[in-house]
């Protein structure tokens, strides 16, 4: 047993329960003058990004005085997720929470977020949003959490590492993966790992297969369709650098050395790092690295897929109107626009690409040469894992590419349990619903 995530676990859940009992008789449009306290769950990525959300909340509450926001931050993962449905169960949810883009989902058929199609409409431009945003927001032609922004995989290099060695830094268009391949055999020495973070399932894993030809599942998400001799040639191209070309770190060589991916960059032990561009807040402000971002690598056609968790409130929420402005303001200006300029995120509205909206929120110290292929995040697809119809699913891909990446495993032993597995989660699923 994990005991240090157990006592994580419990702990915020003691935490948790103690925050919603003393804002519990809630009377909640009821202290004194009318004053409303809401409470409000996250995850923490890094403390950094707690720190940006605490300031945000900071701004709100300056901007609604009669409105407290308590904020607990939740350990995260699978397991914040399945608190959240067991205060469902209990008539106890927070009244605004992070979902999941790959939950929301889930989430709206349990009927445990609060619909909010009318408000948004009066409030916000549906087609304003990119259409990666919307692919995620909108089901069946309804709203139940406006996206926070967007994030996707991005390349991030050690300018240092190409000096010393003579290359050029890469451009602001996607490189093909040969070309990526040929640079991290160029740039690994004894010391130096040429490429580390392109195997990562959650990350960019899509973007090749759908840059290569290949897709996880059909359009309608009811069939896998990852056995394809495209996807093959993908996996074996993204192992091959590590195992055949010897070019590029695994997880368990960070564990040893006792670094994180961001330090790995910064200390020139791994010259290239394919990470998501939430990223860039840490590594922009690590000392002494000089930084450079480009767009991911490509098997055949330049692409970008974009994701990210939503803001909802909860069904049975005491404060619905209170509430409704707190997840309006973390989607202005003030919030998303402040975090996107701390380089934790990345705007997931067209008028935020605009000239005058990106001098408010662009830096060359932070965000350097994005602002040359912003289209890179404007245009991007939407991130498959956000639409699955179980999330099953991402533990299914997560246990079958680690047995082929860490373990070793047979890549047409990889493709035919993948589509085995999946296929059979959803073939559940649709036995369930029907």
């Amino acid at each position: 047993m994990n005991y240090k995530k157990a006592f994580a676990i419990l702990l915020f859940a003691i935490m948790l329960v103690s925050l919603l009992v003393a804002c519990g008789d809630g009377d909640s449009a009821g202290g004194e003058g009318g004053d409303v306290t809401i409470d409000f769950v996250g995850w923490e990525a890094s403390p950094l990004e707690t720190q940006s959300v605490r300031d945000g909340i900071a701004e709100f509450e300056y901007q609604f005085p009669h409105i407290t926001v308590e904020y607990a931050v939740s350990p995260g993962g699978e397991d914040h997720h399945a608190r959240l449905l067991a205060m469902a169960a209990g008539g106890a949810m927070p009244d605004v929470f992070f979902l999941g883009s790959d939950m929301y989902r889930s989430f709206a058929e349990r009927n445990v977020v609060l619909e909010i199609t009318e408000r948004f409409d009066e409030e916000f431009r549906l087609d304003d949003f990119l259409q990666s945003a919307r692919d995620i927001m909108v089901i069946d032609g309804r709203v139940y959490g406006i996206q926070s922004c967007i994030v996707t995989p991005v390349l991030f290099f050690n300018k240092d590492i190409f000096d010393d060695v003579g290359l050029p830094y890469p451009g602001t268009t996607a490189m093909p993966w040969e070309e990526f391949r040929q640079l991290a055999i160029a740039l690994t020495t004894d010391e130096i790992f040429g490429a580390y973070g392109h195997e990562i399932f959650w990350n960019a894993l899509n973007l090749f297969l759908e840059s290569g030809g290949a897709a996880m599942y059909s359009s309608d998400m009811w069939t896998s369709t990852i056995n394809t001799p495209e996807a093959r040639n993908v996996f074996l191209a993204l192992r091959g650098l590590r195992i055949d070309d010897g070019a590029a770190a695994d997880a368990v060589t960070l564990e040893h050395v006792g670094m994180n991916a961001a330090q790995m960059l910064q200390t020139g032990r791994v010259a290239m790092l394919i990470d998501g561009s939430w990223a860039l807040q840490e590594l922009a402000q690590m000392d002494g690295l000089r930084l450079g971002v480009a767009p991911a690598p490509h098997f055949g056609r330049p692409h970008n897929i974009a994701q990210a968790h939503m803001h909802s409130i909860a069904a049975d929420t005491s404060h619905p109107d209170e509430a409704w402005e707190f997840i309006k303001f973390l989607s202005g200006m003030d919030y998303q626009g402040a975090l996107v300029a701390a380089g934790l995120w990345m705007p997931n509205r067209y008028s935020l690409y605009e000239r005058d909206a990106v001098e408010q929120w662009y830096s060359e110290d932070i965000h350097g040469a994005y602002i040359d292929f912003l289209d890179y995040f404007i245009n991007a697809g939407v991130h498959v894992n956000a639409l699955i119809r179980s999330p099953m699913l991402m533990s299914i891909l997560e246990e079958e590419t680690d047995a082929f990446f860490l373990d070793g495993g047979d890549v047409d032993d990889l493709l035919q349990n993948l589509e085995r597995r999946m296929n059979d989660e959803l073939n559940r699923v649709r036995a369930d619903q029907d």
